[in-house]
């Protein structure tokens, strides 16, 4: 017997027609309040202990395009695109753990005592774990892109990810701070012609296993 379920297809056709662009309008400019919307809607992506651990600088005056075109190679969709964002992961975000959980207190949803609980779990997950912190970073990072990429959509906007950047230099042109981690840019507009459509995925029996 298959589940009834309560769909949303229109959020379903938004992940399938989703594609990578190449090409973007160089004549299209978007305002700061569009930026602020994509960039409230990636920040609710999920994150590890609620670390919230991300930080976005939206790159596109003429300016911070040349600045963020070196470091990314040369790569076209940064001058074209009318924002690039840089996604940033955080790796020292359980420090403020206690700031994120604070409005469950102020809410009655969580005790005293258990933002105590889960802040001291936090730390100890974290606290002296490098590897933990970039593994968390990276990872808040890209959930947060992908929604950034699928609030795009949504608003009628083409998106590309860009995975394709030399990380140092990136951190020493925007001013990143050592606790600061570039996971990726996302170039955001509209489309120009000559983008090719959208590729196809490897059938699901080929990548599924249930076990």
């Amino acid at each position: 017997m298959s589940l009834q379920l309560n769909t949303c297809p229109q959020a379903l056709e938004l992940i399938r027609a989703r594609v990578s662009t190449s090409h973007f309008n160089p004549a299209f400019e978007i305002d700061d309040d569009l930026v602020a919307d994509l960039i409230g809607h990636a920040c609710e992506a999920p994150s590890a202990y609620h670390l919230q651990n991300w930080r976005f600088i939206a790159v596109r005056s003429r300016e911070g395009r040349q600045k963020l075109c070196d470091p990314a190679y040369g790569q076209h969709q940064v001058k074209d695109a009318a924002v690039t964002v840089i996604v940033i992961g955080t790796l020292d975000g359980y420090q403020r753990i206690r700031a994120n959980l604070q409005p469950l207190v102020d809410a009655g949803h969580m005790g005293p005592e258990d933002l105590e609980a889960w802040a001291n779990d936090t730390h100890r997950g974290m606290h002296d774990r490098p590897a933990k912190q970039r593994d968390e970073a990276i990872r808040s990072g890209s959930l947060a892109a992908m929604n950034l990429m699928t609030a795009a959509q949504a608003l009628g906007l083409a998106s590309a990810p860009m995975g394709g950047f030399d990380a140092a230099a990136v951190s020493a042109a925007f001013g990143l701070a050592p606790t600061e981690l570039p996971v990726m840019l996302v170039a955001i507009g509209r489309p120009a012609p000559g983008n090719w459509p959208r590729k196809p995925r490897r059938p699901v029996g080929e990548v599924l296993s249930i076990v």
